[in-house]
């Protein structure tokens, strides 16, 4: 496993989420499409991780993508997030981690037309973040 900055106490961790959260963010389970809690969000704020709280992304990138998942079109910084490529379904996406611990958050997909600045989708599980409301 990768040395991340930020190690998590597994058991800590466990303790303190959820157990939807802990198998998305340390097993990289998916929550159901429709069912998260920031899916339709509107709220101004900073996005972090529920297991570290770095800060992952932010309101003003966030977009409705209709796909059942928070979308943000970019990161708050590239170095926020870790890019892994996944091969799990026989074909190859691209998975997001938290660059801080490592955490399970989603995946990005690329050239799917929507009208954001970069063209990327990044799909997100509501239950991998916290919202900091500003």
């Amino acid at each position: 496993m990768a040395e991340y900055p930020h190690q998590i106490d597994e058991n800590e961790l466990q303790a303190r989420v959820d157990n939807l959260s802990f198998n998305v963010l340390r097993r990289a389970a998916t929550e159901a499409p429709f069912t998260g809690e920031y899916t339709e969000e509107e709220s101004v704020g900073v996005y972090r991780c529920k297991a570290c709280n770095a800060e992952l992304f932010r309101s003003n990138h966030k977009f409705h993508s209709g796909c059942g998942w928070p979308s943000f079109y970019q990161p708050s910084a590239q170095d926020a997030v870790e890019l892994v490529p996944d091969h799990s379904l026989g074909r190859t996406r691209t998975e997001v981690r938290c660059a801080n611990c490592g955490s399970h958050l989603g995946h990005v997909f690329e050239g799917e037309g929507y009208s954001t600045p970069t063209d990327e989708r990044w799909c997100i599980n509501s239950v991998s973040l916290l919202l900091e409301k500003k």
